[in-house]
């Protein structure tokens, strides 16, 4: 490259910071985001090469898939900066190209990264050639409208770790999804997880044959054992395990979680980021100490306030997108009552038809208001579990109550960005 394209470079690179972070305030002063999604777009048209040139001289962590992307993020960015002070990552959720553009432009000089990719993002980011680990968390039904069929998501990781082959990085995969194990075992080399849950309706056919999975009864309280009568693909044995508010290592190592984030989904994803981060180096028991800070990963879990006339409500806000997070969720919802808030924006994907896949038995006994665009919806669902309820179209209608106490709020992605606005949450 001769000193002049250098130098063109250069400040072409510097005129798209700039134009990207005037984007990015913009979005944010008008209050359409948090201008990350704005700030890359602005970055990726000005200087193309961009998205490649920043992933350049990193060592990578990547973490994916359909639930729990964003807090497994937060967590592993955490235990990452018990060893390495500065670590990059896209901690608000803007998970594509231009989200991941936006997050590395803010810390450039950061050797240590750490981002959350959606799941047909993860290609693409592999192609960098310096991913050190790819969490891959779970595959589900969302957004029905855009993923369409799960099972080419996961064709895609597989046949992007075939491509790579020893250029491929560590996968650490959740042992009780199919179609993740069939596709981490395209790696040379995989850590296999068992995160302490399962999902079993997306799972019931082989990713590799096509034929019916069989499920067999472990233990009480633990997740059922799959396999494949016709292939032989089966669920691998577990190098980390979840045990209770403890993670194991098959090699002796152990260590005790103390989360501030609630739900035995989120000790599967701390032991995710644990095994992730400890093939960088990260000793356990510091990772342990840093995980505890994260509280409320880009909104997730905050109690927000709500002003009315005579009172303030406040209410802890919960996000779900898909049946796998509702059913999870719901188990953590406390309050008498809950508010359950559902939308159809293009965030949410305009097809609500898995409310049906969803099992609202948890809900039984308690007060339940369902709320937002697409609270008729819901209400129908609700109706056929025989779960009282009662119906009050805008959020904040629903949250005026008044209530006794702190109210549990679960809501759909869309939802959930305005209650966080409503109730001065901050999603950065």
């Amino acid at each position: 490259m001769s000193a002049l394209q250098n130098c063109f470079n250069k400040a072409r690179r510097k005129i798209a910071f700039a134009a990207g972070d005037l984007a990015a305030w913009a979005s944010k002063a008008t209050g359409r985001g948090t201008g990350a999604s704005i700030r890359g777009a602005v970055l990726s048209k000005i200087a193309p090469n961009l998205f490649d040139d920043l992933l350049k001289d990193k060592r990578i962590a990547v973490v994916t898939g359909t639930n729990g992307k964003t807090t497994t993020t937060h967590l592993l960015a955490a235990a990452m900066r018990a060893k390495f002070p500065n670590v990059a990552t896209n901690s608000d959720g803007a998970n594509l190209k231009h989200g991941i553009v936006s997050a590395l432009s803010q810390n450039s000089k950061a050797p240590i990264a750490v981002l959350e990719v959606d799941e047909q993002v993860v290609p693409y980011v592999l192609e960098s050639k310096n991913v050190e680990t790819l969490v891959m968390l779970n595959i589900s039904r969302d957004q029905l409208d855009r993923h369409h069929e799960i099972n080419s998501i996961g064709k895609r990781w597989r046949d992007k770790l075939i491509e790579l082959g020893e250029d491929s990085p560590i996968v650490i995969a959740n042992v009780h999804d199919p179609l993740v194990v069939w596709s981490a075992k395209a790696a040379p080399k995989q850590v296999w997880v068992d995160m302490g849950l399962s999902w079993e309706t997306d799972s019931t056919l082989c990713p590799e044959c096509g034929s019916i999975l069989e499920y067999m009864k472990v233990a009480e309280g633990k997740p059922n054992r799959w396999a494949c009568p016709e292939c032989g693909l089966s669920q691998p044995e577990a190098d980390v395990i979840v045990d209770g508010e403890n993670v194991i290592f098959k090699d002796g190592r152990s260590v005790e979680l103390n989360l501030s984030v609630p739900g035995r989904f989120n000790r599967g994803n701390a032991a995710c980021a644990l095994a992730s981060c400890s093939i960088f180096g990260v000793d356990l028991a510091d990772a342990s100490r840093e995980m505890t800070k994260v509280v409320s990963p880009a909104g997730r879990f905050s109690v927000g306030a709500f002003d009315y006339e005579t009172h303030t409500t406040k209410a802890r806000l919960a996000l779900a997108k898909n049946p796998a997070a509702w059913a999870e969720n719901m188990l953590i919802m406390k309050s008498d009552p809950v508010i359950l808030v559902i939308d159809s924006a293009i965030a949410d994907g305009a097809d609500v038809s898995w409310l049906w896949d969803v099992d609202f038995e948890p809900l039984r006994g308690k007060r339940v208001i369902v709320s937002g665009p697409r609270c008729a919806d819901l209400a129908v669902r609700l109706s056929y579990a025989e779960i009282d309820h009662e119906i009050i179209p805008g959020a904040k209608d629903a949250l005026e109550g008044p209530f006794e106490t702190t109210v549990d709020v679960l809501a759909t992605y869309s939802a959930f960005l305005q209650l966080c606005h409503l109730g001065g949450v901050d999603v950065s």
